[in-house]
């Protein structure tokens, strides 16, 4: 293998300019804001964690964690996501904290890729978790805070597509009951969005018209609050009832919430079924095709870690919002330009001290002695655009 060059980075790893450093920490800082207003806490995790505890109960696949030893030999991960790191806090530190408990973060995160085009190995996401609650009324928050989020991070135009993990597991269940690795199957077409293999599989399973059809109407059940009645009269299983019932009491508050303009029921929508339980989610803006948010109820997670408590959340992918989506116009503000003579850098530098503490940007600059331009470099470029210029020149000229 040959020696990378000076400038070169690992694959999926970028460096972010100034520009674009501006732009995440707007973003940043509104989202946080705006998660604060609703009552939700800031957290901050370590980047690298045990792989036999964070690592394992992560819902990112064994093969994209990076790993690496300690000096004793023990398995650390990067942190691949936030919620298994904030599981592992609810658990031990904040376990004597009232319940329920509203937690909020923005971090990077790490994922081995293939080496693929546009694929990032180490990204941002801001997020939540609400700990403690199971209602409808939890999923419908973190559903409504979450269309909050996509708009103070500049996101205008979008849509919330919510599903429940019960109901295909319901219906599945009550059409091909036991055959796992059948059902696994499905679910797997869904997931990938792969519609053609999914009625492929189905055709594998040679079952009579009316069951075939049953599978075959999930991909119909997409829309509004009507969709909730389509669901209800397809399977007569209990799991996949009160799932239904449980997304209709959602949908019902997101109303009450004024917001359900922007969500639209998508049971073919089940999210990392390894991982969530209930209610799941997904956010796509209208500049891009891949999802700008997600989220959902993951109420087994929490075990993992000793306590059992139902919990829900979601994430921004603040990348794909910096990188696809242009509703932040970030500014550059033009500093103020104090130039001065050796012989009166006192009075400059002080100048530039009161400026500053009055939230003025301000930059110095040794003026030179031989007569040359100011500012400039030996190309003979400026290397300063400021919004004003004050310059400290001679005693006889003064300011």
């Amino acid at each position: 293998m040959s020696k990378p060059k000076g400038f070169e980075k690992p694959t999926g790893f970028r460096d972010y300019t100034p520009h674009v450093v501006s732009k995440l920490r707007t973003i940043e800082r509104n989202v946080l804001e705006c998660m604060e207003r609703w009552g939700y806490r800031q957290i901050i995790t370590p980047t690298i964690e045990y792989y036999d505890t964070v690592g394992v109960a992560s819902s990112t696949s064994d093969r994209k964690l990076f790993k690496l030893l300690n000096s004793r030999g023990t398995t650390l991960v990067l942190r691949s996501d936030l919620t298994a790191p904030i599981a592992r806090v609810v658990s031990s530190m904040l376990k004597d904290e009232e319940l329920p408990l509203r937690l909020s973060y923005h971090a990077n995160v790490f994922r081995s890729i293939e080496e693929e085009a546009g694929r990032e190995a180490e990204f941002f996401q801001t997020g939540v978790e609400l700990v403690g609650d199971d209602s409808p009324e939890a999923d419908a928050e973190v559903v409504a805070l979450a269309i909050a989020s996509l708009q103070a991070a500049g996101v205008s135009s979008f849509k919330i597509a919510m599903g429940h993990m019960g109901f295909l597991n319901g219906l599945l269940e009550e059409v091909i009951p036991g055959r796992t690795a059948e059902q696994e199957q499905l679910k797997e077409g869904l997931l990938g969005r792969d519609y053609v293999g999914y009625r492929k599989s189905i055709e594998a399973l040679n079952l009579e018209p009316k069951l075939k059809e049953q599978l075959e109407a999930i991909l119909r059940l997409r829309g509004g609050k009507e969709v909730c009645t389509h669901a209800a009269e397809l399977s007569s299983n209990v799991e996949a009832a009160q799932s239904i019932a449980h997304l209709c009491a959602v949908f019902e508050v997101l109303e009450a919430y004024g917001v359900s303009e922007h969500v639209l029921i998508d049971l073919t929508m089940i999210g990392d079924f390894s991982y969530y339980t209930g209610m799941t989610f997904e956010g796509y803006a209208a500049e891009l095709g891949s999802p700008v948010c997600s989220g959902g109820r993951y109420d087994n997670l929490l075990q993992q870690f000793g306590r059992s408590l139902p919990a829900t959340g979601f994430a921004l992918k603040t990348n794909r919002i910096i990188d696809g989506v242009h509703g932040i116009i970030i500014e550059e503000k033009k500093p103020v330009l104090i130039q001065y003579r050796p012989n009166r850098r006192a009075e400059a530098l002080t100048e530039a001290a009161r400026l500053r503490s009055m939230g003025q940007n301000v930059v110095t600059s040794l003026l030179p002695v031989d007569g040359t331009e100011a500012n400039a470099v030996p190309g003979g470029e400026t290397t300063i655009q400021a919004e004003q210029v004050i310059t400290y020149g001679s005693e006889e000229g003064g300011r």
